[in-house]
């Protein structure tokens, strides 16, 4: 192997550990729920900090949020697409989810 890419590669094979060690600033607790978040910023933005038009759900009330989940999903509450999402995830995903926007900050 020519010393150039001996070098490379042992250069490469030092960076490993501390590329493993790398995490995010701020990596959620639940990273599964932000998963599920995420498909929620295309109508209350990014981290549910919506600008506009849009519901900032960012900061407000587990309890609150987490009563409008399940009231879509029983049907209790009308939206234009919320009661079709909220019948997606069980009750235990959707505190989840009310959890993970209730801690973000707005």
């Amino acid at each position: 192997m020519p010393t150039s890419i001996r070098s490379v590669a042992l250069g490469l094979l030092g960076l490993g550990p501390s590329l493993a060690l790398a995490q995010p600033a701020a990596a959620p607790a639940d990273f599964q729920a932000a998963l599920w978040a995420a498909s929620c910023m295309a109508c209350h933005g990014t981290d549910g900090r919506a600008e506009g038009t849009g519901l900032a759900l960012a900061g407000k009330p587990e309890q609150g949020l987490y009563g409008f989940l399940v009231a879509f999903k029983e049907g209790r509450r009308s939206g234009t697409i919320m009661h079709q999402h909220a019948k997606g995830y069980s009750d235990d995903e959707l505190r989840r989810i009310a959890r993970y926007f209730a801690v973000v900050k707005p």
